[in-house]
């Protein structure tokens, strides 16, 4: 590893507690290896994991804070969803580690 982020924060969106995050390119087999880095990266964990058609749906964990960690392989899109109002300091934190605060 260089020491360049693999991952970093492609937009905010405060209202919709929407964490948009620019990553490697994955499709839907590679996904899990592409995700756990990024929560490796970013300290969570996962509580579950759901995997539709074309999207996969991940519980997740940040030190008390559940969000939900979301991949879309058509559009290659990848990005964390606040599950209510008290996640959106620990996004804003989590935006600030992925380069954007």
């Amino acid at each position: 590893m260089t020491g360049i982020p693999l991952y970093g924060c492609r937009h905010m969106d405060h209202a919709a507690r929407l964490l948009e995050i620019d990553g490697p390119d994955f499709d839907y087999d590679n996904f899990a290896i592409v995700a756990e880095t990024l929560l490796q990266q970013l300290g969570m964990t996962v509580v579950e994991k759901e995997a539709n058609a074309d999207l996969h749906v991940w519980l997740v964990d940040f030190e008390g804070c559940r969000m939900l960690l979301k991949g879309e392989h058509y559009s290659g899109q990848m990005w964390l969803e606040g599950l209510d109002s008290e996640a959106e300091e620990t996004m804003r934190f989590l935006a600030g580690l992925l380069g954007k605060g």
